[in-house]
């Protein structure tokens, strides 16, 4: 089977944990209108759209090294600027438990997940993954996004 491969988007070599501001598109699945529609030139956000509206703005909760700037919710993608910051120790980000790993969660834990890794890319999975909950409870869309 000769599979095409597909071509990264991503700088080869960069890390994409390191401190600074990017720039980013998340697109849906074929460009549907997943969010809600343009109406007198105002995005009118749907259920949809208010929970990618919450998802975005919960980052910082659960990656607290993530500073949100700007950001716009359109019918088919977002745009936003997140800015990975310096935090404690020499990389910037704040150590999570023994070898870095997050800790293991129990029903009554109270802390919020942390991912063990502190790239771009983890913040944009947990996002992701944040609002395909929803598509998939809410829902008949089982896979709301594009790939990467």
């Amino acid at each position: 089977m000769n599979r095409k491969q597909r071509k990264s988007t991503r700088l080869k070599g960069f890390d994409y944990a390191n401190p600074g501001y990017y720039f980013l598109t998340v697109c849906t699945y074929q460009r549907d209108h997943l969010f809600g529609r343009i109406e007198d030139g105002q995005m009118k956000l749907n259920g949809a759209g208010e929970t990618v509206k919450h998802c975005w703005l919960d980052i910082p909760r659960h990656f607290p090294h993530a500073v949100l700037h700007e950001h716009v919710i359109m019918p088919n993608h977002i745009h936003g600027i997140i800015e990975l910051v310096p935090i404690n120790g020499n990389d910037g980000i704040p150590p999570v438990g023994v070898k870095n790993f997050s800790p293991l969660r129990t029903g009554s834990d109270p802390v919020p997940f942390a991912s063990p890794t502190k790239t771009i890319g983890s913040i944009i999975r947990g996002f992701k993954i944040g609002v395909t909950k929803w598509f998939r409870s809410e829902t008949d869309i089982y896979s709301p996004w594009q790939r990467n």
